[in-house]
């Protein structure tokens, strides 16, 4: 039998995955061991090495690109398969993304095409998706759609609000200066749906100031520099916490009942409910059929992807009301399968219009699940991979 051996980490669609493959006919081994480092390793390196002796395995897959595993892999000759769904992910701005071993699929256009442009040969665009068996099974008993159950809310958002963030850490260290010009970027920014800003605005004269404040740890393989990591790491999820608190605090100001279910700090949001966390198998599904208005703010990091939120939502039959984002038209057709919200003020409007207009709402909804299933499956997804493969190193 075929088979593939898993990198197991904390990535939500893991297991969708790793069934598909299954389902295609692969005997699929995972191996689990934490990294503190996803560049330089050797005792994990050392224990993929001999693990990879032990058995002939057609490829090795990862959820993210792992420069340590591509490593191991190119000294092996032995493929090495990933499919990202964060962006950017600095692990990937290492030599070993040019290696001939690695087979990288992104679930962004635009880093895709920054990478081409690099001269990384195998890479290919491949957008995330949902697993519709799954969330159908977990949906059973719940075909009524929403009520005033344990998960029936009229606006909700499920997801982290990235109060635990870097430039929390370091913002009293900085100079005045510093602080106000990155709280302005940042204010401009989380005005901002489909567009990203921050790296731009980090002027030579910043980034010649910045290394007293901010120390970049890379390892000698790594070529991301200063500009990108603290753009991202830094800069990126403190923009996605001022965005998405606004947002929330604004929706509960114009009078809406809104929810929220993370394992974030939500103390600073008045009006809004605070319910818990969920269980991504068993209770999310449940919540995003059963809510009126399911929520998605993606991260400014994501230039253009679909972030999987989104095939969520949709895969389990719920409404929802999302950002802009450049490949959203490629796939959806706003106002049909979901619809999309250009800045605070339209997102406001469009919540109130929806929950005012049921049916229009649940026949949206309805078409979503329809619109995932046909076409946006992890199988489908999976199948992409593997004819990929094929063509070059599975006979």
């Amino acid at each position: 039998m075929k088979k593939i051996l898993f990198y197991r980490w904390k990535a939500y669609n893991y297991l969708d995955i790793r069934r598909a493959f299954e389902r295609a006919g692969f005997e699929v081994r995972e191996i689990k061991q934490k990294l503190e480092n996803y560049d330089v390793a050797p005792e994990f390196q050392q224990f993929l090495s001999d693990e990879l002796k032990k058995e002939s395995y057609d490829f090795v897959f990862t959820v993210n690109y792992f420069a340590v595993i591509a490593e191991v892999c190119h000294d092996m000759s032995i493929p090495y398969v990933s499919w990202t769904c964060d962006n950017p992910l600095i692990s990937m701005y290492h030599e070993s993304v040019f290696y001939d071993t690695n087979f990288i699929f992104s679930f962004d256009r635009v880093n895709c095409e920054e990478f081409r442009s690099l001269g990384v040969k195998n890479i290919w665009y491949l957008p995330l998706a949902a697993n519709s068996d799954r969330l159908s099974n977990a949906l059973w008993g719940h075909e009524g759609g929403w009520n005033q159950g344990i998960y029936g809310n009229e606006v909700a958002f499920c997801g982290s609000l990235y109060e635990r963030n870097t430039y929390d850490r370091i913002e009293k260290k900085l100079p005045d200066y510093l602080r106000g010009y990155f709280d302005g970027i940042m204010g401009v920014q989380a005005d901002l749906y489909g567009s990203n800003i921050l790296e731009t605005m980090l002027t030579p004269d910043i980034l010649s100031v910045l290394p007293k404040y901010f120390h970049l740890k890379k390892s000698e393989g790594s070529f991301s520099d200063l500009s990108l990591v603290f753009s991202t790491t830094v800069l990126g999820f403190k923009t996605a916490q001022i965005q998405r608190m606004k947002a929330l605090l604004l929706l509960a100001e114009a009078g809406l009942s809104v929810s929220i279910y993370s394992n974030s700090d939500t103390s600073e949001l008045i009006g809004v409910k605070y319910r818990g966390g969920l269980d991504y198998w068993t209770e999310l599904p449940k919540c995003y059929k059963e809510t009126k208005i399911n929520l998605n703010f993606t991260i400014p990091n994501i230039k253009s992807g679909i972030p999987l939120r989104v095939f969520d939502i949709m895969g389990s039959g719920g409404f929802c009301l999302t950002n802009f984002q450049a490949e959203m038209p490629e796939y959806f057709k706003d106002g049909y399968d979901l619809v999309m919200f250009y800045s605070y003020t339209d997102m406001v409007e469009k919540a109130k219009y929806y929950l005012s207009h049921d049916t229009l709402r649940e026949t949206i909804a309805q078409r979503s699940a329809q619109k995932i299933k046909e076409f946006h499956t992890v199988e489908k997804r999976t199948a992409v991979i593997l004819d990929t493969l094929r063509k070059t190193v599975i006979k």
